[in-house]
């Protein structure tokens, strides 16, 4: 621990990716509301501001103008610096012209190589500004102690060399989402603290930041374990020499009040202490719903649930993940229904669409639902030799998907879940990895003769080039349903700027759990006809409905004008 070091809380709720109110007004231009967001932060203990316009169907380069001018014109806000984020470069050097005092820019990476990161880093230089730079280099986004390191040293490396001031470095060796439920991201809360006293004593001078709220995404709706977990977190991470911070600065728990026993399961977890240490956090979340204002009605003992109808057994056990009873429900289940795929398209995928909708909910986390896929995954081995039989040596996999971080991305944690969970529901996946170009998204498609493509993006640019996918699979002649998802990708976005350029079935994915039972329907036969319909219908509704009316001419308005005598 660096000894009189001071933690900066640098502001979050000025971010149209990370607020959905700041986000309404800045769409609704209500500019005096969502300066009120900026006091409040500053209020709270806010000591830099973080101002991000990146949203696909926003001008992110005026509102940035536009809102940074506003901030400027505040007396309480413009007393604190401005972090000017955004992962568009003209974005960032809009936001530099308009700052007062020196700015920090969020962010630069080794991503493009070498000479795009020194010369974007001389720029910056120039207007008198630090920069945060992610641990992202040409490989993708750095998830382990090693990789960070590494990739953070090269840069410095970099940087240095070419004339930069090492103390307005500030590195960012990536916050990562623990207990997922999947074992190899256990240690990242570890690993990024363990970064963080690599870097500060082997790279003199140079700053260390986080996006704090990633840790804990696995929780979304449980915001007691979140805030708990933030506050360990941060308390372990400043003790290793953590600078700054991306945080709510009015949702922190005192390190000291947490409940004692939340903060044993929270501690254990986020310093990956034993092997089931994340296991033990979730079990405690799901045993004390009160922590979110959950109802208790979800719960069944044991005993009772057994009593239930087939269907309802089996849906109730893919929800909580219990396979004891699957080889007994399963043979049951064969003399009910006509095939062994039909149990799987009927009361499985049921199981499967109560688990999405519990997780939009925030009543199920992201722990649960792998464990939920592993749980469909055994469902479907177990099923396995009856489909071979009764589809006689044809292929037995639901679907061929094709997934892919498309090109100029390099986040693939949320692509490699949705990876994990479609292949635990029988699905043969694909996984072309990161910074993929469109063609070779097309070429890998047609060569491998896939059912659905899947595109992956995390940053605004990446919604840009999901258009550009689109249009080339509309040029290629293509028919495949295409799914996007990611951070920054929404309905309505897809809706309006992705549908259009494809013919084929274009629709957005909120979450990981939901992708399974979309896929599902797209090949079913008997359903993806009618889904695919219904799907374009939405999607032209929301369409007409973004459409400004038609202005009257001149003459017309006065014909029409109200007449009182």
């Amino acid at each position: 621990m660096i000894q009189g070091a001071r933690f900066i809380n640098i502001g979050e709720r000025c971010n149209v990716a990370g607020s959905k109110k700041f986000l309404r007004l800045i769409s609704e231009k209500k500019y005096d509301e969502a300066l009120s967001i900026a006091r409040k932060q500053v209020a709270d203990g806010a000591l830099v501001l973080d101002v991000n316009m990146d949203d696909g169907l926003l001008d992110a380069r005026t509102e940035m103008i536009n809102f940074l001018n506003l901030m400027a014109s505040e007396p309480e806000v413009a007393k604190v610096p401005v972090m000017i984020d955004s992962s568009k470069w003209e974005v960032i050097e809009a936001g530099l012209k308009c700052v007062q005092g020196k700015s920090i820019v969020n962010s630069i990476s080794l991503k493009e190589g070498e000479k795009a990161f020194v010369e974007k880093a001389k720029k910056i230089r120039r207007y008198g500004a630090a920069v945060v730079v992610m641990a992202f280099d040409e490989e993708g986004q750095a998830d382990t102690f090693e990789r960070k390191t590494s990739v953070c040293k090269r840069a410095y490396d970099l940087l240095t060399g070419a004339g930069f001031p090492a103390c307005d470095i500030i590195f960012d060796p990536n916050v990562l989402t623990i207990a997922t439920g999947i074992e190899q991201h256990n240690s990242y809360a570890l690993d990024f603290i363990r970064a963080v006293e690599w870097i500060k004593q082997n790279l003199p001078y140079a700053k260390v930041s986080g996006g704090i709220s990633n840790l804990s995404f696995a929780f979304r709706g449980n915001q007691t374990v979140r805030e708990a977990m933030h506050s360990v977190f941060l308390y372990h991470a400043i003790r290793a020499g953590l600078d700054m911070g991306i945080v709510n600065a009015g949702m922190l728990q005192v390190y000291e009040t947490i409940d004692h026993h939340l903060l044993s399961v929270v501690e254990d977890a986020v310093l990956c202490k034993t092997p089931t240490a994340c296991e033990d956090l979730l079990q405690y979340v799901v045993h004390h719903p009160e922590l979110a204002n959950q109802s208790k009605s979800e719960s069944v003992t044991d005993d009772e649930w057994r009593r239930k109808s087939l269907d309802e057994r089996l849906s109730y056990a893919l929800v909580k993940g219990i396979d004891d009873y699957l080889e007994t429900d399963l043979n049951e289940a064969l003399s009910d229904y006509s095939s062994a795929v039909e149990i799987i398209e009927k009361p499985l995928m049921s199981g499967m669409n109560r688990v999405g909708e519990l997780f939009g909910e925030g009543k199920m986390f992201l722990p649960q639902v792998v464990k939920t896929a592993r749980t469909m995954k055994k469902a479907v081995a177990i099923l396995q030799p009856h489909i071979e039989q009764q589809q006689r040596g044809n292929a037995t996999k639901l679907g061929k998907v094709l997934i892919a971080t498309v090109k100029g991305d390099v986040h693939d944690i949320g692509k490699n879940i949705v990876s994990v969970v479609m292949a635990c529901n029988n699905f043969e996946m694909i996984d072309l990895g990161v910074m993929v170009p469109a063609e070779e998204i097309i070429r890998q498609s047609i060569e491998k003769q896939v059912d659905i493509v899947c595109l992956s993006g995390l940053i605004t640019p990446s919604l840009d080039e999901m258009c550009n996918v689109a249009a080339q699979m509309e040029n290629a002649g293509l028919k495949i349903p295409l799914m996007v998802g990611g951070a920054t990708t929404s309905k309505l976005h897809t809706a309006l700027k992705i549908a259009p350029l494809y013919s084929g079935c274009v629709l957005h994915v909120k979450d990981a759990s939901q992708n399974s039972v979309v896929a599902a329907r797209l090949l079913n036969a008997d359903t993806k006809e009618a889904f695919s319909e219904t799907i374009r219908n939405e999607y032209e509704t929301l369409r007409r409905e973004q459409e400004k009316p038609s202005l009257l001419s001149y003459e017309e308005a006065k014909q029409r004008r109200l007449r009182l005598f």
